[in-house]
């Protein structure tokens, strides 16, 4: 659900972590701690690897020692903003086969993009960069499906203008979703990129929000653990 899912999705992005989104019954978790101790991982932080506090929304954070994976940080996750409960992440996602490896499930394009709207300025190019290659990928012959999902995510300029062009009609029927469309439909550049802006803004607001309560638990948490450490 990370940076290497990027990569998988053809829109490189280097990453030293390893970001998973996971199923949380107490099955799933006891094959997870298999697996972290397998590689030797240790908790980094707060909070340890607990059901509760997956299905709050906070992020599990570990760091492997066992050979070949040295250093390696792995952050479990069950609940993303925005997007649907693992059950329908899980149902929907993409699988590609790696050489050597097999199968690997990824979180659908769709998915993929409403977790990367965070606060992180950096999660942002990644955003374009994936629409962009699923562009160039299926321009050719993409379905109806496809078409509204660019038109309502993709966030560059010049290509948002080149795909209103190019199904106008689409776009004036998503106008009422996503207003900036209009904007694009005119062609006026500069100020589509103001309207992407705030959106982005938007976004970033509605992340902040999300994680404000969540931040504050941690931080109790990390206090708690201290004084019992003490």
């Amino acid at each position: 659900m990370g940076g290497q899912a990027c990569i998988l999705y053809g829109a490189a992005e280097f990453s030293r972590d390893l970001d998973l989104t996971v199923g949380i019954d107490a099955e799933n978790i006891k094959t997870i701690k298999h697996a972290l101790s397998e590689l030797e991982a240790k908790l980094i932080f707060v909070p340890d690897l607990d059901i509760a506090a997956l299905q709050r929304g906070h992020a599990c954070h570990f760091r492997c020692n066992s050979s070949g994976a040295e250093g390696l940080r792995i952050d479990l996750m069950s609940k993303i903003r925005g997007c649907p409960d693992f059950p329908q992440l899980w149902e929907r996602r993409a699988e590609i086969s790696l050489p050597e490896i097999g199968e690997i499930g990824l979180l659908s394009l769709p998915d993929l993009i409403q977790a990367k709207k965070t606060q992180r300025d950096k999660d942002w190019p990644m955003i374009r960069r994936l629409l962009e290659a699923d562009w160039l990928q299926s321009r050719s012959n993409p379905e109806t499906a496809q078409v509204s999902f660019w038109l309502m995510e993709c966030r560059t300029p010049a290509l948002l203008v080149e795909l209103t062009q190019k199904y106008p009609e689409e776009a004036g029927m998503l106008v009422a979703h996503r207003e900036l469309l209009e904007v694009a439909l005119r062609g006026d550049l500069q100020s589509l990129e103001l309207s992407l802006r705030k959106e982005e803004d938007l976004e970033k607001e509605k992340d902040r929000l999300y994680w404000a309560p969540l931040r504050a638990e941690l931080e109790k948490w990390r206090r708690e653990k201290h004084w019992k450490k003490s």
